[in-house]
């Protein structure tokens, strides 16, 4: 009895985790239709998705870097300095511009590749290096300010603000981007490769893969999701900023976890994490409609929220 008991709990924890923020994000979304009248406006949900679409596109890269064993601190980062570099490239036409943007993270996400897979250094070390020179060099070539994108860069600026149909061009990007992943991850030999190393490395290695091609895949991949939506992030704003992005490295972490991804590695997929990025941006958008809540205890409540989904991961670890 109590070891059915005890496999009861198990398998309702495993399932807590991994469906567990689509029920909070159903719960929160309940609740907030109650209290507040402009919740459920067309207006206010089309803003929590455009919003939060630059940060869904990091923390797509950083589920991938995760699911492998990782993690990738650089992406707020790389998110400022693709969207600079892609704003002072706009002058030269929309395609270089985000070209340039894009081309500019993903070497530094090949960097980051190389040094985990060949260097063997920690990813935590090498891409917290990775996002002081990233953040320092923007700083450095905007001299710390913003950089406009100019009205004849069209093209760069509807990625952001355009619409397809009634769709939001970011909200699209997000939803073939997640699309794709998933069938990499679940449908193809690299995608299982990420699994089998984020479980166990040297096993994976006996079984004749290769983990230093795929880590240096991973960290491509988050640098140029980054890239992405920082030029997706400029092309909104209008402007390319070296400050843009401060913390979202945090949220994509949140957003990952809460989606029921192991920071251990090796367990989750993408979207929930998508779910985790939503719930997010409905807890902050809460906040503001509530109006009693500073932004700085915002971060406080972030903090202490993720590291109760943590602690809930490592009982269920522990049990396993």
């Amino acid at each position: 009895m109590a070891a059915t008991r005890s496999l009861a709990l198990k398998h309702f924890a495993k399932l807590l985790t991994s469906q567990g923020v689509l029920l909070m994000l159903f719960s929160l979304a309940v609740f907030a239709s109650f209290r507040y009248e402009t919740f459920l406006t067309p207006l206010n949900l089309m803003n929590i998705m455009r919003q939060n679409s630059m940060l869904a596109i990091v923390a797509l890269g950083m589920t991938v870097v995760i699911l492998s064993g990782g993690i990738d601190l650089s992406v707020g980062s790389l998110v400022a300095l693709g969207g600079v570099v892609a704003a002072m490239l706009a002058p030269q036409g929309s395609f270089v511009a985000i070209i340039g943007g894009i081309a500019s993270t993903t070497l530094l996400g090949v960097v980051n590749g190389l040094l985990v897979s060949r260097a063997r250094l920690q990813p935590f070390v090498v891409t917290l290096f990775t996002a002081s020179a990233a953040r320092g060099l923007a700083l450095s070539i905007t001299e710390e300010k913003s950089i406009a994108v100019p009205s004849a860069a069209s093209g760069f600026v509807w990625l952001g603000r355009g619409f397809i149909g009634f769709v939001p061009v970011p909200v699209l990007i997000v939803g073939l981007l997640y699309f794709a992943t998933w069938f990499m991850l679940h449908r193809s030999r690299l995608g299982l490769h990420m699994f089998a190393i984020g479980n166990n490395e040297e096993a994976s290695r006996l079984m004749g893969v290769n983990p230093s091609r795929v880590k240096l895949a991973v960290y491509t991949f988050s640098g140029l999701l980054s890239g992405l939506a920082g030029v997706v992030l400029a092309g909104r704003l209008g402007a390319g900023q070296p400050v843009a992005a401060f913390g979202w490295e945090t949220d994509a972490i949140a957003a990952t976890v809460m989606g029921g991804t192991f920071l251990t590695g090796g367990q989750g997929t993408v979207f929930p994490t998508l779910a985790g990025v939503l719930l997010l941006g409905m807890m902050y958008n809460l906040l503001n409609l509530e109006g009693t809540i500073t932004p700085w205890w915002q971060l406080v409540l972030r903090g202490a929220f993720l590291l109760l989904v943590v602690l809930f991961q490592q009982r269920i670890v522990q049990r396993d």
